[in-house]
């Protein structure tokens, strides 16, 4: 990925500058920069292993920058400890025409025999909701 959420979202606030996280990079995170060299300057949150968190809270606070733009799924600062000023970053998809995802996604399955559900079932909304603490403990 050449840029993100947090690329778009540190233009439109004005930043002066977007820092390049690849020479304060650590193991796994090192790992996948060399192993897609066209990933742009932004931090990938590769996974979600203790291994993986902890190298990318290592990378993260190596960087030598002034704030860290986060904008992943989920709320990192709840399971690592970024030792910098933070913002999360938000975004949702509008669909704008067709095909939709839907229709992309119906053909892929149709494409691949996936199994379908029950004409019942495949309008339910598949959304989850989680209220409540994270399934992490926040490390210290």
């Amino acid at each position: 990925m050449a840029y993100g959420a947090g690329t778009i979202a540190a233009r439109q606030g004005g930043a002066a500058a977007l820092v390049d996280p690849k020479p304060y990079a650590v193991e796994s995170i090192a790992e996948a920069f060399s192993n897609y060299p066209g990933i742009g300057p932004i931090l990938p949150a590769i996974g979600y292993s203790t291994r993986q968190l902890q190298h990318l809270e290592t990378t993260i606070n190596r960087v030598d920058c002034d704030v860290v733009m986060v904008a992943t799924p989920i709320d990192l600062s709840r399971i690592i400890n970024i030792r910098k000023p933070h913002t999360r970053v938000s975004y949702e998809l509008q669909e704008v025409g067709t095909p939709n995802l839907e229709d992309v996604l119906s053909e892929f399955v149709r494409a691949h025999n996936f199994p379908q559900g029950s004409e019942n079932n495949s309008k339910q909304s598949t959304t989850r909701t989680y209220h409540g603490e994270s399934p992490r403990k926040k490390r210290q």
